[in-house]
């Protein structure tokens, strides 16, 4: 497959925002708007409680991922509803090229009967085939940066297809754009087991400043936006 410039994803049929509130929902008849609400709603709930889980998992306090997102207004959380039209070149065309997401943690709905995502490990593309009522966890920048590398964002991507109309829903639980994103103190230095103390290896910063840069380079790897990031430290 070609790195193409090219991506088909383009067709996104609906995005809104929860939190905070975006117009879209206003334009939506009653009943479509309660359940569009009572959806994300749930699926932010599941969203935090995995944060819950994660902070189990790498031995942080309760609520403290949650707590690193939230800023002075708490989380964003917004939903896309994509569409990915039949390709006749898919060799040529791109679904969406190879990027990590800038957040914190994606739930994708993928379409049951057509694939099409991939994820990239140990330098190869692996399928995620469609499962039916599955989600798909990813996990992005931010938690990378919290948690000190010890969870990675996923460069993932979605290929074309000659036939079949791919479908997905993707909701993001993300900082808010003033929360200061920055290694948790317990995967420094500080922390009080000698196996867990490392150097902060990802800078400080505001997540709005992040998604600054995030939107001009979206689709080239990580690693410099990340030491983009510190050098505006420095220089500040």
């Amino acid at each position: 497959m070609t790195d193409s410039a090219i991506d088909t994803s383009t067709t996104r049929l609906f995005a809104w925002w929860n939190i905070p509130p975006g117009p879209c929902l206003k334009s939506l008849p009653c009943r479509c708007r309660q359940v569009t609400k009572q959806f994300a709603s749930e699926i932010q709930k599941l969203s935090e409680k995995l944060l819950d889980l994660l902070c189990e998992n790498l031995g942080l306090e309760p609520g403290y991922l949650k707590s690193a997102f939230a800023g002075s207004n708490g989380p964003t959380f917004g939903t896309k509803v994509s569409a990915y039209p039949p390709c006749p070149r898919p060799d040529l065309v791109d679904g969406l090229r190879a990027h990590t997401d800038a957040g914190g943690i994606i739930l994708l709905f993928q379409d049951d009967q057509v694939s099409g995502l991939q994820l990239l490990k140990d330098g190869e593309w692996v399928d995620v085939p469609p499962i039916r009522h599955a989600i798909v966890v990813n996990i992005g920048d931010q938690l990378e940066v919290i948690t000190n590398g010890r969870y990675k964002s996923v460069m993932h991507r979605v290929l074309t297809r000659p036939d079949g109309n791919r479908m997905s829903i993707a909701s993001f639980y993300n900082p808010g754009a003033d929360a200061v994103i920055f290694p948790a103190p317990a995967f420094v230095g500080g922390a009080a087991d000698e196996e867990e103390r490392a150097e902060a290896t990802y800078p400080r910063f505001v997540f709005e400043d992040y998604m600054n840069l995030y939107v001009r380079h979206k689709f080239e790897a990580k690693e410099p936006r990340f030491e983009a990031m510190k050098s505006a430290i420095a220089t500040a």
